[in-house]
């Protein structure tokens, strides 16, 4: 669901944007705001990055969010009446996109485009997240300069306001980091990591979601949406996480929806794990992940980490994360992985051999895994998410001295046009 500035100023709650929302815009003269422009056309696909469509988008980013619409007519700043905006394309609008990223920096990542309408009256809105990367500086040949709101105008920061929103940038990564750290030692907290080492991983959005909590029903498709998506990142050769967790009946936790471990009972505990699916859009899993079983009746040392489980667990997260923010409209996410061993023995990693047993020839002793963290763009693309749930595998695995991922194959990326 959606709630912008059409929204508050219609009264409506957060719904998908339709003809109907556009004709009751403009039938009230709905006025334009900090978080609002009306726009009567698009601007040429040709050149875009030297129009003023990098300049709206920084601004509004820089403002805190809001949407640009393309097809509305305005008096006074006021909506008068709908316009066709023409043809709109799938690579125009990946025009708009790459705009957004080429020509602002940073970049603003994670536009969200929606047309609006039928042929003869089709209207185009952009959507422009809140961004904590501010200020957005565009370049015009040798100057550049911060665009912001002010009200219903777009006006041009000055040196005070640059200063201040870089400070609350700095502010703003302590703080994430913080999060981050503190949902990731919840998941830790009190696992028996003396007698098997544990996976712990933790996501907090950047922008954390604030407009209403995450209800049971949205955690459980998350869940179940996961469990299906993962499959595409990694088959079942590993143990997955997500498939030793209650899907169907997430229980209430602290502002969370908690997927409880299914995996009980003396042959099963050990793909013992646990998910959690918070309010604001966080998400966290711990799985036991040492002392897996090794054969049919004999089980790896508590210390002792199978490769393929560690992929397994990761393209969990991932899928997760992708899920989570599909259904909180998220878009950067901060991610932190690590395994918590606290036994006597060093930390293993285990590989395959070329025919399928098990082979600690090549693993790297580890006295402390130093966790993993990387900042992921969940509304990317779907090849480009791939490639980061390949990084963050491939990073976590390499530590114990293992080259090649098992079980997640690296994505194929588009030819160069």
């Amino acid at each position: 669901m959606t709630f912008t500035a059409l929204h508050r100023a219609l009264g409506l709650p957060p719904t998908p944007f339709t003809d109907a929302i556009l004709d009751d815009a403009v039938a009230a003269g709905v006025a334009e705001a900090a978080d609002l422009d009306w726009k009567s056309e698009l601007p040429p696909a040709k050149g875009l990055p030297t129009t003023d469509f990098p300049k709206d988008v920084a601004a509004m980013a820089n403002s805190g969010g809001g949407i640009i619409v393309f097809g509305v007519r305005e008096a006074q700043k006021a909506a008068t009446e709908r316009v066709d905006v023409g043809d709109f394309t799938e690579a125009y609008e990946r025009t708009l996109r790459s705009a957004a990223i080429t020509a602002i920096t940073p970049p603003v990542f994670g536009l969200n485009v929606h047309r609006v309408g039928d042929a003869g009256r089709l209207a185009v809105i952009v959507e422009v997240p809140a961004s904590v990367d501010g200020p957005h500086l565009i370049y015009k040949n040798d100057y550049f300069a911060a665009p912001v709101r002010n009200d219903s105008d777009t006006v041009w920061m000055k040196e005070r306001q640059i200063e201040a929103m870089y400070r609350a940038r700095f502010d703003e990564r302590r703080h994430a980091n913080d999060a981050l750290d503190t949902i990731y030692n919840e998941a830790a907290a009190g696992r028996d990591t003396d007698k098997r080492a544990w996976l712990i991983a933790a996501a907090h959005p950047r922008i954390p979601r604030s407009i209403h909590v995450i209800t049971r029903d949205e955690a459980r498709a998350v869940l179940r949406g996961a469990a299906g998506l993962t499959l595409s990142y990694a088959n079942r050769s590993g143990i997955h996480p997500v498939e030793n967790v209650d899907l169907g009946n997430p229980r209430p936790g602290l502002r969370r929806w908690v997927a409880p471990n299914t995996a009980t009972g003396e042959k099963s505990i050990w793909r013992e794990a646990w998910v959690g699916i918070h309010h604001d859009g966080s998400v966290t899993v711990a799985t036991a992940i040492g002392g897996h079983r090794r054969s049919f009746d004999g089980y790896n040392a508590g210390g002792e980490v199978e490769s393929v489980s560690v992929e397994s667990a990761v393209a969990d997260l991932m899928a997760l994360v992708r899920k989570t923010a599909q259904a909180t409209h998220g878009g950067e996410y901060e991610v932190r992985v690590g395994i918590e061993w606290a036994g006597e023995q060093p930390l293993r990693i285990l590989t395959k051999d070329s025919i399928g047993f098990t082979d600690d020839g090549v693993s790297t002793p580890l006295h402390r895994f130093s966790p993993v963290k990387m900042t992921v763009d969940a509304s990317g693309s779907d090849d480009d998410f791939h490639w980061d749930v390949h990084d963050l595998a491939r990073d976590c695995v390499n530590q114990g001295g293992i080259s090649n991922l098992l079980l997640i194959q690296s994505p194929q990326r588009d030819a160069p046009s």
